[in-house]
């Protein structure tokens, strides 16, 4: 499976980290071995100070799929879920800085949370879902499908022009404003609808 992940979808969140609205979706992949197994902690890895949680909702991928159309991209997944891509701020703003890739930033051990998955005709209008997180019971990022630049449907047709999309295929779909640093013992809680998909402990 691949974890294909779309950075800069939310221009709130854009603005918070101060980059460049993009003309396109930015996209970049984490390997099988960044996804933190089920039920367990997220340990704070030791080359970095300054993770960030960011929350996503997720699209998983159900057939094979290359040069999607937009308008048949629908027919490529039927499950929606929650996930965390974890990011090392300050190893990702020195690779920025150089103009250098983000993968030890974005796609190292751990660093991708992945909920269960909810049938998408459960959830109603998928352009106006409404998603969140709260660190310690406080709510730090309340998203909403309504806000992304590019939506689902485009993602899916944009992506598969350079990947060819498989089953079992995840795409993180970017985040909302809110991200934030996580710090031992806290405790991250997603939710979609206020079905809570997910608890984490940091450590």
């Amino acid at each position: 499976m691949k974890i294909i992940c779309i950075g800069r979808n939310y221009a709130k969140h854009i603005e918070e980290l101060a980059s460049e609205k993009p003309d396109n979706p930015v996209i970049f992949l984490k390997p099988d071995s960044a996804i933190l197994a089920k039920n367990q902690p997220f340990f704070i890895p030791p080359f970095s100070n300054d993770i960030h949680y960011e929350v996503e909702i997720l699209v998983k991928i159900n057939k094979v799929g290359k040069y999607i159309d937009e308008k048949f991209a629908h027919k490529y997944y039927d499950e929606i879920g929650l996930g965390i891509d974890f990011t090392a701020r300050d190893i990702q703003d020195k690779c920025k800085e150089k103009g250098l890739p983000w993968e030890k930033a974005k796609a190292f051990d751990g660093s991708a949370v992945i909920s269960e998955f909810i049938p998408k005709e459960n959830l109603g209008d998928l352009n106006d879902l409404k998603f969140s997180l709260h660190k310690n019971s406080v709510l730090v990022q309340d998203g909403n499908t309504n806000a992304m630049l590019w939506k689902i449907d485009e993602l899916i047709a944009y992506v598969s022009q350079f990947f060819t999309l498989k089953k079992g295929d995840v795409i993180f779909t970017g985040t909302p404003a809110g991200v934030g640093k996580v710090v031992e013992n806290d405790v991250l809680v997603g939710a979609i609808k206020e079905q809570e998909l997910f608890s984490i402990k940091i450590k």
